[in-house]
């Protein structure tokens, strides 16, 4: 991970929880209690966010003493001790919920990430995620899709020249918007990929007669429109599907041929993976 990338949100994430003191734990906690608690799962799946976790541990106290019996990426189940800390009381408590809301939601994601990654075991296709994830979370919520066996679609609006809908309709037609990318990644000496989406098969007839880009995406198309454009592409272009893909169907989009399959879902519209952080004697 970067580091000072991550460093700030946990910086950021503290300030905006405690700001001028954790006042319920220095009303009843003594400044010096020295106590030791427990992380335990409550769910089964793939646990991440332990190494997050001990970051932000050391960040609030770098005397708390971290035990851990479980790696980023192993399989937990419910009542698995996923580690042990040890140290400052009042330091312990002010980390808890910041420790708990970020692993309970990688841990769901890499959880998610994980299972659909295995129904495509027979397949060649790669998992990625996509943009739609919480604002100011996308550094934990893309690394945990990694810690799960997907992999990261673009970071941001930033490292990629991702052409859709509104792209296209915000211009003259799908050719011209082409174009222009093209000519503005020479123009900038721009090192990044150029990404076309399109919405029908003859959106994919059209842009096969230019070239400059790197991979074409198949916006809600269904599978049997899949099928024809993967013939179509005929492995010209690697080829992405995305929109309407879940543990239900994601098999069938696999098997036309596409290269990776991109899912909102991992990370916005995931049920928690419940953990518990418990004072131990």
């Amino acid at each position: 991970m970067c580091g000072k990338e991550l460093t700030n949100f946990i910086k950021n994430s503290l300030k905006e929880d405690i700001k001028s003191g954790d006042l319920t734990s220095l009303a009843t906690i003594s400044k010096d209690a020295k106590k030791k608690a427990t992380l335990i799962s409550k769910s089964t799946g793939i646990i991440a966010g332990i190494e997050l976790a001990e970051k932000i541990f050391k960040f609030i106290d770098s005397n708390i003493k971290f035990h851990k019996y479980f790696n980023d990426g192993d399989k937990v189940k419910y009542g698995d001790t996923i580690f042990n800390i040890y140290g400052n009381a009042i330091s312990i408590l002010s980390a808890e919920r910041l420790v708990l809301n970020c692993m309970q939601k990688m841990s769901a994601i890499s959880s998610k990430t994980s299972l659909l990654k295995s129904i495509l075991q027979t397949t060649k296709t790669t998992i990625l995620d996509t943009r739609k994830t919480a604002p100011l979370n996308r550094i934990i919520e893309k690394w945990a899709v990694r810690i799960g066996g997907g992999e990261n679609h673009r970071l941001g609006l930033f490292d990629m020249i991702m052409i859709k809908d509104n792209h296209i309709d915000f211009n003259k037609d799908l050719k011209t918007t082409v174009n222009k990318a093209i000519q503005f990644k020479k123009q900038n000496n721009l090192n990044v990929k150029i990404i076309v989406e399109v919405r029908t098969i003859n959106d994919i007839i059209e842009i096969l007669n230019l070239s400059g880009f790197d991979r074409i995406v198949l916006d809600n198309f269904n599978i049997e429109d899949t099928n024809e454009a993967v013939k179509l592409i005929n492995k010209k272009y690697p080829i992405e599907s995305s929109g309407g893909i879940n543990e239900h169907n994601i098999l069938s989009y696999a098997k036309c041929g596409v290269n990776y399959i991109s899912i909102g879902d991992l990370t916005h519209s995931i049920q928690n993976f419940d953990l518990s952080l418990t004072a131990t004697k």
